[in-house]
């Protein structure tokens, strides 16, 4: 059997060896969840939900080994990754108390005279593939796995192959809390293993992760007629208006382009300031950068650790090359740092526009370029320029002015006055590269799950 090797992004050195799975095991694990799904569907849902509701438990008792398995594999400065795991409770919360409601029948027709009812009944999917990310393993993957779980499906779940013992943690849980091992079942690997996930009959995949490989995933799946559900990247920018407090919108602006160390799809990419209050915006943003902290995730007080993948070392290099090619400012940073480990050091750009590839490709780490814009029109256009469409936001203190230009915005998410912030009761989509379908919200629950029409006459 193939070995996985999982690397510690902050040292290079290997923590761990795991296993990893075949075609030929691929498709073993398809054939017992195959088997298992229909019992776990004929569950009554309050034994599911009970299970999930353990689950929630067990992250909470456990959740400090669990941050420092995740810090140790991504590089996710630990106060993040608990950070990360004191957020899962309240989604599963927020998906037990709903799913019943959900997928309960509904009766929306009767007539007594014609002896006739119409009703829509909720089935689920089946065996569907879940395909997560590194970035946040919690959060995007409870997003899939527990409405999934509690609408009766099956699933196979490939962590990625940078959060393996997270993704193993997951499993390991679910399955002490009741949820049968063939049921919720671990794919272990790389692309390799993605790719004989998807070759076997599945009745829906479920992929966070980058465009390009979500392309791939939709070619592969849509030759079978299957649901296909794609949480993609984005370029997400936000305006900053003349009427802002200048100290405090550039505070939490910095912290939205650099938490996680910019690894994060809604991650502000790219920000347009109105020419009155540039230069000022400009300062305190940078000073703001220059005020992080980068050193060992393991460290309660780092707030920059390493890139979790070492090839976006190139990427960002070759951002910054293009960025002062094209005339923008360099105003912090702008290179890999000198230490073992895949560090970025924070890098701030002002003059830049949408020649760059810096304000037009995914960036996805600790790197940012400020843009100057003479108005409101004009900020909507520039933010609307992008392939990506997932979070956008305005700052000021005027919500009529904020709503008047986010209506104007092509985004699945947008923001007034906040960023980087994702909500169990709101639906997470995005629009064109940023992805299809959505996640979260009671949206989120009937995605896995598909209605079944009834017209029923008594005789």
């Amino acid at each position: 059997m193939p070995v996985l090797k999982i690397v510690d992004p902050a040292t290079l050195a290997v923590v761990a060896r795991v296993p990893a799975d075949t075609a030929a095991s691929i498709g073993k694990k398809y054939r017992l969840a195959r088997a298992a799904q229909p019992a776990w569907a004929q569950l009554p849902i309050a034994q599911r939900i009970d299970a999930m509701i353990r689950f929630r438990e067990q992250i909470v008792v456990q959740r400090e080994g669990l941050a420092k398995i995740l810090t140790r594999e991504v590089g996710k400065p630990i106060t993040q990754s608990r950070n990360e795991l004191n957020g899962v409770p309240g989604r599963i919360d927020f998906f037990v108390n709903h799913a019943a409601k959900v997928g309960r029948d509904e009766v929306v027709f009767a007539d007594r005279g014609e002896k006739l009812e119409e009703k829509i009944s909720h089935e689920p999917l089946g065996v569907i593939a879940n395909i997560s990310a590194w970035n946040y393993p919690y959060f995007v993957g409870s997003n899939v796995f527990v409405p999934a779980l509690l609408t009766g499906n099956a699933v196979l779940y490939k962590p990625s192959e940078f959060a393996t013992l997270s993704g193993l943690e997951i499993a390991r849980m679910l399955h002490q809390s009741g949820v049968p091992q063939d049921v919720f079942v671990p794919v272990i690997g790389g692309g390799e293993a993605g790719a004989a996930l998807l070759k076997q009959p599945l009745d829906g995949v479920f992929f966070t992760g980058s465009y390009a490989t979500g392309r791939k995933i939709a070619a592969a799946a849509g030759k079978r007629m299957i649901k296909v559900q794609l949480e993609l990247g984005g370029k997400d920018p936000i305006y900053v208006c003349d009427d802002v407090d200048i100290k405090t919108a550039a505070e939490a602006l910095a912290d939205g382009a650099f938490y996680n160390t910019g690894q994060s799809c809604c991650s502000v990419e790219r920000i347009y300031v109105h020419e009155n209050i540039y230069v000022p915006f400009v300062e305190a943003f940078v000073a703001t950068v220059r005020g992080f902290k980068i050193g060992d995730p393991a460290d309660d007080t780092t707030y920059i650790g390493p890139l979790t993948r070492k090839p976006q070392l190139a990427v960002l290099k070759r951002q910054v090359a293009d960025a002062r090619k094209k005339g923008a400012k360099l105003r912090t940073g702008g290179k890999p740092l000198a230490r073992k480990g895949n560090y970025f050091a924070p890098t701030v750009f002002s003059d830049v526009n949408h020649r760059m590839e810096l304000m037009r490709e995914e960036s996805f780490g600790p790197i940012i370029g400020i843009q100057a814009v003479k108005d409101d029109s004009e900020a909507t256009r520039l933010m609307n320029d992008s392939e990506y469409g997932l979070t956008a936001g305005v700052y000021t203190p005027d919500r009529k002015r904020a709503e008047a230009i986010l209506a104007q915005i092509k985004s699945g998410s947008v923001y007034w006055n906040c960023c980087d912030r994702v909500s169990p009761r709101l639906p997470w989509s995005g629009i064109g590269h940023s992805g299809i379908g959505l996640t979260l919200s009671t949206y989120g629950i009937q995605t896995f799950m598909r209605p079944k029409a009834w017209h029923l006459k008594s005789v």
